[in-house]
Order: structure tokens, then sequence, then C-alpha cells
């Protein structure tokens, strides 16, 4: 098994196996076994932290969906949505040795055009930017927002 680099959010503890000849992980939400890819090891914690630290319902999140517009398939890595099916929080995520750039939040916010949601979350593991967003202006923000404090909004 491969060595994962440790990330700037809590251990938590994931079902990795070597099936197929390749380490996978079972992803919780998704409730299928994927392949453990650095973005993946970095989805997983932001998820888990998501869920256990903040109070993200796992039912309520959806990953790697597609998101329409352009030529090329494009899918937005976690996006958090609201009992009501509206979209919270959209998360982008990139392996730990890629940086959280300029070009990261543009990427994230060409996804955001098409599903809406009021949050946007940038993190490769180490670095991790939130920004609250009003119409077309981005407000970063000091920490990552609780679910219940983005249900009431």
């Amino acid at each position: 098994m491969m060595s994962h680099p440790s990330l700037n959010l809590p251990i938590d503890a994931f079902r990795v196996e070597l099936r197929d000849g390749c380490e996978q992980v079972f992803c919780q939400v998704r409730r299928k076994w994927v392949v453990l890819t650095p973005e993946e090891w970095v989805r997983q914690h932001v998820v888990a932290y998501l869920h256990r630290s903040l109070g993200y319902p796992l039912s309520l999140m959806r990953l790697e969906k597609r998101v329409d517009g352009g030529k090329r398939l494009q899918r937005s890595d976690v996006t958090a949505h609201a009992s009501d099916g509206r979209p919270l929080l959209l998360v982008e995520c990139k392996a730990p040795d890629e940086p959280i750039d300029r070009e990261t939040l543009f990427q994230a916010s060409r996804y955001n055009r098409h599903i809406g949601a009021g949050h946007i979350l940038l993190s490769n593991g180490m670095v991790h930017q939130c920004c609250r967003i009003d119409g077309g202006e981005v407000n970063f923000l000091d920490a990552i927002p609780f679910y219940t404090d983005l249900i009431n909004i």
C-alpha cells in the first residue's frame, strides 16, 4: 500500500484495500470503491471533516457531480445541499502538491455558474480557502461555515 501524506485536516479511518491491482478507498457518499489518487485522498478527508466536524449530512453530499457547459465533461468534486435540494457549498479539491491559486478559484467559479451554491471551498488538504458568493462578488471567510449556518441563509 502507498504512503499518503498527512493533511491539514483531522485524521480519519478510511477503508483502503488493494483491489483490481490498485489501491482503492471505500467512499461513504458514493457507496462504492474508488481508485485512491492523491486528489481522492484529499476529497475523502474534506468530506469526513465536513461531516464529522461541521455537521454536513453525507446523504446531502454529491461527489463528482456532472457540470453542464463547455465542450468537455466536467465534474465538481463535492457539492453539499440543503434538504430541499438547494446547493449550499461547492468544493474543489486538488492533490496536496498542487497549489490553491487564482486558477483554482476560476475553475470552481465556472462550475458554480451551473450549480449555484452560495459558498465555495478550495482545498489541497494543506490549504483551505472558503468564500461566500454574493452576486458576482467573492468574499473570503476566516473559516468554513457549519452546515447549520448555511441552511439558515
